[in-house]
């Protein structure tokens, strides 16, 4: 018996890299978009023959519908191009040009598929609207009366606008207040701790709503001097301080603690007292971080200056209601409704900035 002793070698193929064809995701995309063309065109078609949309309006809705059709119509039939040329590749052993042209092909038909979807989402809306002999339009979006109570709205609403501002002036100096308490060092600021603690844990808890009702209507009720002649909006502004003050708090503590020990260390070692490191280095760079939180907490105030009417505060909300109750419709809210938008979302879109551009800060430190 002979023993053949040498290197054992083992030979590894390596797996042809193959793309498998794209999915029908395209077809599906061109087929759908068929679907929502289909339905915004009978539903205008219904809509024409019941008379419930004026024709003008109909003339409209197709050229939109015609448009939107057109507009998705060259992403799905590149995204169909893109899927026979990914089909072509991967049976000409092309691995490298099929995955391109299948990625191509999935993006182009999500994109249309996304676009169908919104445009479902707007043909839902208008079904609604036009639903029932148009019932729903004329008890939210009735012109006349729309037209008719704006004026006095808007008037009211300054008031909405001024308890806002005034609140956001006292509810930054509360809460200042409350998150320096609540960080009281040593043995000494631990009363002022549990105090501060106390408070917001409690204002958190209970509704806004709640604390403008106790408050104006208990306070006039225990003659408390000085507070109890207020009036309806002077109550409101006291009890929206009360509430957001504790919010705000917290995000002013958030801010306070992000900023790095080391900068009230250095500040120290340079001789600056307590109060002043936190002046002049600590609170600088806390509000500036806490701003775009801040402002969502204002944003959320501004909202909730429409609790106001239960205790009698004529704000834009309480006007519409009288105009609700008279013409037994309710497009006068929803013209509260349109304002409340309006002062809100630029806002909103403010806030996305400056988180955007603190994000940028951040990544560039």
């Amino acid at each position: 018996m002979t023993l053949v002793s040498g290197p054992l070698t083992t030979e590894r193929k390596e797996p042809a890299k193959r793309t498998p064809p794209p999915p029908a995701l395209p077809l599906a995309a061109g087929a759908v978009t068929a679907v929502v063309a289909t339905v915004a065109l009978t539903g205008l078609t219904a809509a024409s023959a019941s008379r419930v949309l004026p024709g003008a309006a109909v003339a409209t809705g197709a050229v939109a519908v015609t448009a939107v059709v057109l507009t998705l119509l060259r992403p799905a039939l590149r995204a169909v191009r893109s899927a026979r040329a990914a089909t072509a590749a991967w049976t000409g052993e092309r691995p490298a040009d099929a995955r391109r042209a299948a990625s191509e092909a999935r993006e182009d038909a999500w994109t249309v598929l996304g676009w169908c979807l919104a445009a479902l989402v707007v043909l839902g809306a208008a079904w609604f609207l036009c639903t029932n002999d148009r019932a729903v339009q004329r008890t939210f979006f009735d012109g006349d009366v729309m037209g008719l109570s704006a004026g006095e709205i808007l008037s009211a609403f300054g008031t909405n606008l001024f308890i806002a501002v005034v609140a956001q002036v006292l509810i930054l100096a509360w809460g200042l207040t409350l998150a320096l308490a609540r960080m009281a060092p040593g043995r000494a600021g631990r009363p002022l701790r549990l105090l501060a603690t106390t408070y917001i844990d409690g204002f958190r808890a209970v509704p806004a709503i709640i604390i403008i009702y106790l408050i104006g209507f208990g306070l006039p009720l225990a003659e408390v001097p000085l507070l109890s002649s207020l009036s309806p909006v002077w109550f409101a502004i006291l009890a929206l301080t009360l509430t957001y003050g504790a919010y705000v708090a917290e995000v002013f503590r958030a801010g306070i603690e992000s900023v790095a020990p080391g900068q009230s260390a250095a500040a120290r070692s340079l001789g600056l007292s307590q109060s002043a490191t936190l002046r002049h280095v600590v609170l600088p760079q806390a509000t500036r971080r806490v701003v775009p939180p801040l402002l969502n907490d204002f944003i959320s105030l501004q909202k909730d200056t429409a609790l106001v009417n239960v205790i009698g505060t004529i704000d834009a909300f309480n006007q519409s209601k009288i105009y609700a109750s008279n013409h037994f419709n309710l497009s006068s809210v929803t013209v509260v409704a349109a304002l409340f938008v309006l002062v809100t979302i630029p806002q909103a879109r403010l806030v996305d900035r400056l988180t955007a551009r603190e994000q940028r800060r951040g990544k560039g430190a």
